[in-house]
């Protein structure tokens, strides 16, 4: 979200956090005679393990690595289930992790993976506090998860983008649902030449596959889990793992719970330390709540907020507590192409051109990011510098309110006259966001407020409103969303959100333009391709532009971090999930500020921050 990078942040119910520590876990090992190892408690060792202690808004949508498609999802999966390759947490370069090698052959379209065949399916028991070796990893484990990604059933988001990559899944996953048979997956190129060698064929000679290899739709997942507990086989007690963490409690409103899996190779590559033994994040309603907490030193991290933002930056030791990045991010307003007015181009210019994206940024967000007025942030292989495309003035960042006068003009309501009651649907957090674009509209464009009804849902409620297959009727005309990378690529922005051939959430109908968007994927000419995508950025978002979204901003991520907790949170997740098993704890320290062992987090009446305000 996002979608992979779907980002977002919703307020949930804050539960009393006496249940959050309802396991408690330690690495103290005993070994048994089942290939098993049982973790005792620490109410008898008098001690914890290192814990991470988290409160989170964002709810865990799924943890099937077919199905994630948002980055609350994917940062646990990335710690759950192990890939063909693992994206660097600090170069965001491609490295090996269950492929040891990988080559392809001359013609660029069929890739043999090499595995490691010492990586075992574990399988938790939350009760017994034990980890059992089910089997190793085989490459037939990666075809079978591999071929589940094209599955139409699944309804998946990344369904598309595995179809896009690899051969005959695109033909799958055209199929219809209701009549898929076990037979059709045999035209999907990927094949297990052995327990250790796996063979992808591709659509082509596709540049941009190998950065993609990571991705957690590739990812291999156990059929047996799956056979056995159908829709139920992610819950604990039930899932079958091969990471560096197992999932010991997931009450979805509640919290969730990590401990470190016992029977991991240690010499799975990992070369920035790390020495976490359990994450413990409690579900709580707002950001306020959350700094709360974290000025309680009863968790480890939290959002900066706003309205505290020039406190902490003056004070001598928590200013050394903040993080700050560009997380390559771009959040946007998406257009439903399938009901008036947005079916006409010139009502998506001219709200596009009504929206003032720096004193957006300025104003409504504090300054934290970059207006943008085209899809692609730098730092992304084809992106176009950040005002080099959008409507008006390069200055202008896309406001031009001459030319969004025009435009709604031309879609037959000028100066807002006959325009249709609208719906704008926001994941909390972002409703502000739409009652400033509801302003905008209504000074640069005449259009009255009450004809623009802003409506706020938990985000995974929202990612189910816009999906195509909802009636016409049931969709919101517009939505809130961002997108942040699965892979340093145009090809993933470009293609993966706004090609008629992915999932398409906007219904817009595919064109010429969508023929240019395969051609960019497959050219070889890395020069050649990069203008592609320049051209891409400007028939989408130029002054002509198709515009199927209404690009905001690029986010500036600010965050805190105790001065016992260490990790490599500037770069790590760029692409994909964080990497728990880099990140350090100073128990001594923390334990200390907390008050001790085996304490449990208690939800405060949170601090009042802007963020909270306009989330109500």
């Amino acid at each position: 979200m996002f979608k992979s990078k779907l980002l977002r942040a919703f307020p949930l119910v804050a539960i009393a956090a006496s249940m959050v520590l309802g396991s408690p876990l330690s690495t103290v090992r005993a070994a048994t005679t089942d290939n098993t190892i049982v973790l005792s408690s620490p109410r008898l060792q008098g001690t914890e393990p290192v814990t991470v202690y988290g409160a989170d808004v964002s709810l865990i949508s799924t943890l099937d690595p077919q199905k994630a498609e948002d980055v609350v999802s994917i940062s646990p999966i990335e710690n759950l289930f192990l890939g063909l390759t693992d994206v660097d947490p600090k170069t965001s370069k491609i490295r090996p992790e269950v492929a040891t090698k990988w080559e392809k052959n001359a013609a660029g379209d069929v890739w043999t993976f090499t595995l490691r065949t010492d990586i075992p399916w574990v399988r938790w028991d939350p009760k017994a506090q034990k980890a059992t070796e089910v089997r190793k990893v085989v490459a037939g484990d990666f075809v079978y998860g591999i071929k589940r990604s094209c599955d139409p059933r699944l309804a998946a988001y990344y369904t598309s983008v595995s179809a896009a990559m690899i051969k005959g899944c695109d033909v799958v996953a055209k199929l219809d649902a209701a009549a898929v048979k076990d037979s059709d997956f045999d035209q999907i190129g990927v094949k297990a030449l052995s327990d250790s060698q796996l063979e992808v064929t591709t659509q082509g000679p596709l540049p941009f596959f190998e950065s993609t290899t990571p991705m957690w739709m590739l990812r291999a997942v156990p059929k047996e889990a799956i056979d056995e507990y159908a829709e139920n086989w992610t819950e604990p007690g039930n899932i079958i793992t091969n990471g560096p963490f197992v999932l010991d409690q997931w009450d979805k409103n509640v919290n969730r719970v990590f401990v470190k899996n016992p029977l991991y190779p240690k010499d799975v590559e990992n070369s920035y330390g790390g020495n976490v033994e359990r994450l413990i994040t409690i579900i709580v309603k707002d950001a306020g709540t959350q700094y709360s907490l974290y000025q309680n030193n009863e968790v480890d991290a939290s959002g900066l907020p706003r309205s505290e933002q020039a406190k902490i930056q003056a004070d001598p030791e928590l200013s050394k507590e903040i993080s700050k990045t560009f997380d390559l991010t771009t959040f946007y307003f998406g257009f439903a192409y399938d009901k008036p007015p947005f079916d006409n181009a010139h009502a998506r210019r001219a709200f596009s051109a009504s929206l003032d994206r720096k004193t957006f940024v300025s104003d409504v967000l504090g300054g934290r990011g970059a207006a943008i007025a085209h899809f692609m942030p730098p730092g992304i292989f084809g992106a176009v510098g950040i005002n080099e495309v959008g409507i008006g003035a390069p200055e202008n960042m896309g406001f031009d309110a001459d030319y969004a006068k025009a435009e709604i003009a031309a879609a037959g309501y000028p100066n807002c006259e006959g325009f249709p009651n609208i719906t704008i649907l926001t994941y909390s957090g972002a409703t502000n966001w739409a009652e400033y674009l509801q302003n905008g509209v209504k000074t640069v464009l005449g259009c009255d407020t009450s004809k623009v009804n802003v409506e706020e849902a938990e985000f995974s409620v929202l990612l189910k409103s816009i999906k195509p297959d909802v009636p016409t009727p049931q969709r919101p005309n517009m939505w809130t969303l961002g997108w942040g990378p699965d892979y340093p690529d145009a090809q993933n922005w470009i293609h993966d959100v706004l090609s008629c051939n992915a999932e398409n959430d906007f219904k817009r109908p595919c064109g010429d333009i969508d023929k240019m968007i395969d051609d960019a994927g497959k050219e070889l000419d890395s020069k050649k391709r990069a203008d592609m995508y320049r051209q891409l950025e400007e028939m989408f978002f130029g002054k002509d532009g198709e515009m199927t979204i209404l690009p905001l901003y690029t986010r500036l991520a600010v965050s805190l971090h105790k001065p016992w907790y260490h990790g490599l949170f500037e770069t790590d997740a760029l692409f994909g999930g964080a990497h728990w098993d880099t990140r350090t704890i100073d128990q001594a320290a923390q334990l200390a500020a907390r008050g001790g062992a085996n304490k449990p987090i208690n939800t405060p009446t949170p601090v009042p921050t802007a963020e909270a305000t306009a989330a109500k």
